[in-house]
């Protein structure tokens, strides 16, 4: 699917929500002074979004059909039961732990499109979004 049929709303919000793994990630990697610590911000507001994410597939469960809602309704909660132990973790495991969710959470969201319950479009810009943050993170593993 092009991205040309992604909702404006949705990628401009999507893209919006990339924004502060990109400023931590910055921040972080070239020592600049915040507030706060910019690499446990990241891994609180990856650990935040992953599980955001993981909620979306509960509302796709919702509206898809009985015999899948078990599967959609657990897949929901698995982002969450993978994000918070990260918050307790070093940082270089906590950002794998977020990485693989986001990577595992990419893959139910492709096939949940591909079985129909999601738009297209959802597919699309999911991966175009994983493929930042995973990025970002990754490069947090790496230079910060």
């Amino acid at each position: 699917m092009s991205i040309a049929a992604i909702p404006r709303p949705a990628h401009f919000l999507g893209w919006a929500g990339v924004v502060p793994f990109a400023a931590l990630t910055g921040a972080a990697i070239y020592g600049v002074a915040l507030p706060v610590d910019a690499g446990r911000a990241l891994i609180a507001y990856a650990a935040v979004i992953l599980s955001f994410m993981g909620g979306v597939q509960w509302g796709i469960a919702l509206r898809g059909p009985a015999e899948s809602r078990w599967l959609g309704y657990a897949a929901s909660v698995v982002p969450a039961l993978i994000a918070w132990p990260c918050l307790f973790m070093p940082p270089p495991f906590a950002l794998a732990g977020l990485i693989t969710g986001f990577c595992l959470l990419i893959l139910y969201d492709i096939w949940t499109v591909g079985r129909g319950w999601a738009p297209g479009w959802y597919a699309t810009l999911r991966l175009e979004l994983t493929l930042a943050v995973v990025t970002l993170l990754g490069a947090m593993i790496i230079f910060g």
